[in-house]
């Protein structure tokens, strides 16, 4: 039996406010900063190590927050989610994106089937369509192979099968499974569908409409923009499109589409890249070979988060971490740097993921709570970052926890050696020597050169950006945004806040406007 408690009700959150704070300069200095490098990691799936060393935290915080772990039930809370308790209050939904990767318990039965097995169904029927594509048996009107694949959603959508892609695209080169080009369209801004389109050759492209409602305005807005370059270059738009959607919308049947694939209302948009909503673009793009490879790496790293051990459970240790920096330390926003140009797309993904997750000041039951939730998330890949935004993480007034995410080998095996060292040693030499810089800062009498340091980073380190990596470092990401939410009490798994706008929108395309909504909507002419 689990008890949802706001934090501040907890006898270990109590303890943890009084613990004594670390100087990060003392404790990073020396043969001390070596000591912590080598204590505080814990091993993750797929080859990863979460290092928290850098991190503000010491043995006695750390057994407090262990404390806190067992005290607000995090890991019970997690076993009865994936066994399909009703965990999304607001909307009264079980949450379920964990299996579409893997069984973590019991077998869960809702609307009358077996959830895995309708999960892995929707697989396998994405497997056969997606090798029918590449075999060259559905093809365009003029019997030639599909060639490139474009997918039309937006939110989760869009971000996270997007950030998968890009993160995969070159490795699929290098290891010659890249079946087809992927491309996306998201914003209804109508340049966003004309520069793709433009872009493309639309006789050898199939694209995918993704909504689970069928009814998502921006969405349907992008397809009859695609429909009508497809009309325009005499093909037959039904013969080129292909629906992923709840088997209740009007999508599901329509004649307008190729095939269908389903989703359900267990899956919110931003943890559905395991889904058939990154299924479907990503088995096209490399194969489903490699999607089945990277939902490996999601479960692997999933049936970590299931220990109830704080110091081997890495999401669980990095979601607490966080909640100290937020609710005792009182940093508002967390920054995510990772060092592989291929995760470019990687934080955007994590804007959404956790923000909207954990962006909420009501607990589950829908009462006000009386701390700080979600973190503001942005960030951008080195090198790029350090001449940009860095400065204020150095020496701005405010401090922001870093995460940083490093990878020993490229991707492409291309490098060139200057001045002694590859450039991904180089690249790899430039987030150490971050760390310690943020960490142990360096004085100086002129004050403009002086580094007061103290600046909180954990980083995880990986071999590769692969398929399993990348499913394992989502994966990663999904539960600590997760555990967050159950600490806070929150529901993380609804998305009120969006609502809102899109109602209001709707209120000014039918003219049903007064006050500043008025005035605002006559300053576009509409």
């Amino acid at each position: 039996m689990v008890n949802w408690k706001n934090l501040d009700t907890l006898a270990s959150y109590e303890e943890l406010l009084k613990t004594k704070k670390v100087s990060l300069p003392e404790v990073m200095s020396g043969e001390s900063g070596a000591e912590r490098v080598r204590k505080y990691s814990v091993p993750m799936a797929e080859g990863f190590v979460y290092n928290y060393a850098a991190k503000q935290v010491d043995d006695e915080i750390l057994a407090v927050l262990a404390k806190l772990a067992e005290e607000a039930q995090l890991v019970d809370k997690y076993q009865v989610l994936y066994n399909g308790a009703v965990v999304n209050t607001g909307e009264k939904r079980l949450v379920l994106h964990h299996l579409t990767r893997g069984q973590l318990g019991e077998t869960v039965q809702a609307d009358g089937v077996d959830k895995r097995a309708f999960y892995v169904e929707q697989q396998k029927k994405i497997a056969e369509f997606a090798d029918k594509v590449h075999e060259g048996k559905i093809a365009n009107g003029a019997g030639e192979k599909f060639t490139t694949v474009v997918q039309i959603g937006i939110g989760g959508s869009d971000l996270g099968p997007r950030a998968i892609y890009l993160a995969l695209e070159n490795w699929a080169k290098k290891q010659n499974t890249l079946k087809m080009q992927a491309r996306f369209i998201s914003n209804v801004d109508p340049d966003d569908a004309a520069a793709v389109l433009d872009s493309i050759d639309v006789a050898h492209s199939l694209f995918i409409l993704v909504s689970k409602s069928g009814t998502t305005l921006e969405t349907l807005t992008n397809e009859s923009f695609v429909k009508d370059a497809l009309r325009n270059a005499g093909l037959d738009a039904s013969k080129h499109m292909i629906a992923v959607t709840s088997e209740t919308s009007p999508l599901a049947k329509s004649d307008d589409y190729l095939a269908a694939f389903f989703m359900d209302d267990y899956i919110g948009g931003r943890y559905s890249s395991t889904s058939a909503v990154g299924g479907a673009v990503l088995s096209l793009a490399f194969g489903p070979e490699v999607f089945a490879r990277f939902l490996e790496g999601a479960a692997e790293e999933d049936r970590l988060s299931q220990n109830k051990n704080l110091l081997e459970n890495p999401a669980m240790l990095d979601a607490l971490i966080g909640v100290y920096e937020r609710n005792v330390l009182g940093h508002m926003c967390t920054a995510v740097l990772p060092y592989s140009q291929a995760l470019s797309r990687f934080p955007a993904h994590l804007q959404q993921l956790d923000m909207e997750s954990n962006g909420k000041s009501v607990n589950r039951f829908g009462e006000p709570v009386h701390y700080q939730t979600g973190p503001v998330i942005f960030g951008e890949p080195g090198t790029n970052g350090q001449h940009s935004f860095y400065q204020l993480l150095h020496q701005g007034t405010d401090i922001v926890p870093l995460q940083f995410i490093g990878f020993k080998n490229s991707q492409m095996d291309t490098d060139v050696v200057i001045q002694g060292s590859t450039s991904q040693k180089k690249l790899c030499a430039n987030v150490a020597a971050q760390i310690v810089a943020f960490a142990c800062g360096k004085p100086d009498e002129n004050c403009n050169k002086n580094f007061e340091g103290g600046r909180p980073s954990s980083i995880i380190i990986g071999e590769q950006v692969n398929p399993g990596s990348v499913g394992a470092l989502l994966a990663h990401f999904e539960n600590k945004v997760m555990f967050q939410g159950f600490v806070w009490n929150v529901n993380s798994f609804d998305q009120e806040g969006v609502q809102l706008g899109k109602v209001l929108a709707k209120r000014v395309l039918a003219h049903e406007t007064d006050g500043a909504l008025k005035e605002f909507s006559g300053l576009f002419q509409i």
